[in-house]
Order: C-alpha cells, then structure tokens, then sequence
C-alpha cells in the first residue's frame, strides 16, 4: 500500500476499538492472493453495543437541525472529493477492480453525500383542511429511527455511501455491516465521517463473522426500526423473514438478471458500445450487468463480430496498473463460479468466441463471449457477476421480450434499437430500471430499484431519504 490509510477495527460509539473476542479476519488483495491487512471481527456483543450507542445518540441527532446535517455531509463529500484517489487505491487493492472502475466508483459513491445534503433540507410534509372542513391535517415525516445498513463487497464504497447518507440526512442513527471481503473501504468511509465530525454513536461500524446470528440479533433489538440490504435474493428473503419477528421496515436491493435486447434495426456501433459498457463495468460484478443478450437473427452474427473486436481490446491484471481496464473478480471462488457457468453453457451447446480461460494467478477470468447459448440454459438464470457475455439469437420481437421477462428477478434492462420501438420494447420489460439506447443508468438523482424478486423500495432520488422517515398524521381543530 501507498500512504492510503488502513481502518481495521470497529468503530462503535465515536471511537475505534477491537473485537471483544480477539478474532480478526485477514484481507487479501484478490490480484495475487497476498494479506492487505486483518480486520476486527465483531461479537455478539460488540453488536449490542453498536444498537446501545446508535440509540443512545438517536434523540439527539433526530433533533439536530436539517441544515446541519446537510453541512456535516458536504464536509463529508468535499473529504471524499479531495481524497479520491487514496478510496480508489484500497477499492483496487481489497476488491480486484481495475483502475478505471474504481475511480469511478469513488467519484459515483461520492456525490451521494452532496446530493443527500441537498435533500436534508427539503424533506416534504403536507397542511391542508380535512374535505370535511371539521380539521386541519398536518403529515409530519420523522426520523425512523436505528438503522442497519448491510452492504456487498462489489461496490464497497458505492453501496455504503448510498445508505450512509440518506439515513443521516434523515436524522437516523445507523450501524453499518460491510462484506467480509472489502472491510476497510468501509473503514475509510467511516473515518471520513469521524472526521467530519459527525456525533458518537450516529455511525457505527460493526463486522461480525459468519454474520447470521448477531444481525439477527440486533434486528430482534426494539430500538431497530430499519435493515436497508443491498445482496443476493437468498439472503435477502432470510433476512425479511428476520424482520418479520419484530416488524423492522426492510428495503432490500437483491440479486438482478438484465436482459440486453438488440432490436433489429439497431446502430450496431452504438448498440456494442452500451453493450461493453453494460456488460464489462466493474468486471461485470455488478447487479446492473447486462447478463443475457437477447439478438434479432438479422443484426445478430455483425453483432458478435464487432463484440469480439471490442472485447479483444480488454487488458487484464492488476487495477495499480492503471493500463488495465478488467481486474481481477474479487475471490478464486468468484472466479471457479464464473468458469464453471462458463462451462456448463459450453456443454450445453454454446460456442465460446473468445477468452473462457482463467488465470494462473489471481482471481483473474478472461473478458469472455458465448455464442449459440440457449434461452434456459444456467447461465442465462444465475446472476454471473463476471466478464462473460452469453448471446441468444431470436427472430421475433414478442419472443425476445418474453424470454427477457422469463425470470424471477425485475431489476435492470437494456434495449438498443430505433427510439419508438425501442421505447415500446422498454415498457414491456418487468423491471425496475431500463437503459435505452445507453449502457449505464447509475445516478444519485434517480431512483434506484426493483420489481418481482429484485427488491424492495428504491435508493438515491428524492425517493431515497424517504425509506429512512416515517409519515405522522396530526389533526388540529379547524
């Protein structure tokens, strides 16, 4: 490492300490395989005293005035700003990532702090006079309290930052569980908020591993109102039925399977272009990836084509090395997933075009393109979170957007095609959010989320600070 600095352990009630059993858990940098760093891991206990401390503080941060908030968070986002570059290094080094992605990691999981500053201060509410004309209804939005924030280790920062900042902006008190995989980006992000100056016992970072038994202990504590879970569509219905014993209100952002579907007529150039985008950002271990590519017979072989000479430009190796633009995946058991997807499709009659080779050191896997894959077939139905573009050649458009709807998940999709087709094509898809024409809708303006088994409730917008209030409904006498 470079002079980035390491936060390894816990941080409960403003201050960092160890574990209280004395177990820490190594790190390893994914590129070579070699220990970053170890990393407190938390008791049970630990996380009774992170609930102890985010409840103790909770009135008083409830009761802070917007506008302060809103400043603490654009402190946070001016650190963040200056510092991009030491955020970007550790996502490198802990997550595998490239380069490229990292930094745009860093600036993407940045504006979340400034855009929720903005929102602090405009939370609505709503006065008028009952169609009875007997009283005045007054709906008030409220902190909801204590909040557990459950983040994956694909976008460490990202993830963090889009609970982070709207539950503070909210007034709520939060405790915040990273991946055991990427730990000390959410050590940095909470040392950036130490710093910052936010209140002891507002944020607080607990890391207990195997995880199942101190959060389900925390969501059976009564001072824990919200679980906001960003992970897979297994794990997530675990922990809703978790919530279900107490009543915690649960926004889950779970597992995806985006269909990209290339509509005959579609500018190829610009269709293979989102489609490198919506396919190779961040390795392709992202929910947003494009995982099936649906493409009409009469575009579909110029299609392949122009993919395999976009993809023969992907270099891969270490994201330090700044000329690489695909990292390593994040473990060798992320990488042996992907490679054994791979192939099962190739047993099952698809053709691989280019890569579908793993490296001999790191968890590195070639930027891969399957043609002649079958619509069912297991790589068309598990998430792969990997650099691996499976193509499916159809003929009709009411079939592509039947097979691209034939999944239980809803929550990302793309179309290329002629704007009104592709339009009507994009209205038709069961799913939360959909790309035309582009291979990336990420913003911190817009709501993000699903539909069907993808999720519940949306991140980011002005939709976003409302999943940490609660409405009040108060009558006056007219």
């Amino acid at each position: 490492m470079t002079d980035t600095p390491l936060h390894t352990d816990l941080y409960i009630d403003g201050r960092w300490r160890p574990g209280s059993g004395g177990e820490r858990l190594d790190v390893l940098d994914p590129a070579d395989l070699s220990v970053i760093a170890d990393v407190a891991v938390a008791t049970e206990q630990d996380c009774m005293d992170a609930v102890d401390a985010a409840a103790a503080a909770a009135e008083g941060w409830a009761a802070t005035a917007p506008r302060v908030r809103s400043e603490l968070l654009r402190t946070v986002f001016d650190i963040l700003t200056a510092e991009a570059e030491q955020l970007a290094e550790l996502m490198v080094r802990e997550n595998g990532k490239s380069w490229g992605d990292a930094i745009g990691e860093a600036a993407y999981a940045t504006e979340f702090f400034r855009w929720f500053a903005e929102e602090a201060v405009r939370v609505p509410g709503d006065y008028r006079l009952s169609p009875a004309g007997d009283k005045r209804m007054v709906v008030d939005r409220q902190p909801i309290g204590v909040s557990l924030l459950i983040t994956p280790w694909n976008f460490p920062a990202a993830m963090a930052t889009r609970k982070l900042a709207p539950a503070l902006a909210a007034g709520c008190t939060t405790i915040l569980k990273p991946a055991p995989e990427t730990p000390l980006t959410a050590g940095y992000v909470v040392d950036v908020l130490h710093r910052a100056g936010v209140p002891r016992g507002v944020v607080n970072l607990v890391m207990p591993t195997p995880p199942d038994v101190p959060v389900r202990a925390m969501l059976d504590r009564p001072e824990v109102r919200k679980l906001s879970f960003t992970g897979s569509t297994e794990v997530g219905r675990a922990l809703l039925h978790a919530c279900a014993d107490s009543v915690v209100s649960a926004s889950m952002e779970l597992g995806g399977n985006a269909p990209l579907v290339v509509l005959p007529g579609a500018d190829l150039e610009e269709a293979v272009a989102g489609a490198l985008l919506a396919k190779m950002r961040n390795g392709g271990a992202a929910c947003t990836a494009a995982n099936r590519f649906y493409v009409h017979d009469s575009v579909h072989d110029e299609f392949v084509a122009r993919m395999d000479s976009a993809l023969a430009q992907v270099t891969v190796g270490p994201g330090l090395d700044r000329r690489n633009t695909l990292g390593a995946l994040v473990s060798t058991g992320e990488r042996d997933k992907v490679a054994s997807l791979v192939e099962e499709a190739v047993a099952e009659g698809a053709t691989v075009v280019r890569g579908g080779t793993s490296h001999e050191v790191g968890a590195f896997y070639d930027a891969t393109l399957l043609s002649g894959v079958r619509h069912g077939s297991a790589i068309t139905r598990t998430e792969v979170f990997g650099p691996v573009t499976p193509v499916v050649r159809y003929s009709d458009v009411d079939e592509a957007v039947a097979m691209a709807n034939d999944t239980e998940f809803g929550l990302m999709a793309y179309v290329f095609g002629e704007e009104r087709e592709a339009m009507a094509v994009a209205r038709r898809l069961e799913s939360g959010m959909v790309a035309v024409n582009r291979g990336v809708v990420s913003d911190p303006a817009a709501p993000f989320g699903g539909v069907k088994q993808s999720g519940l409730g949306r991140e980011g917008s002005s939709e976003g600070i409302l999943e940490f209030l609660e409405e009040k409904y108060i009558a006056l006498t007219a």
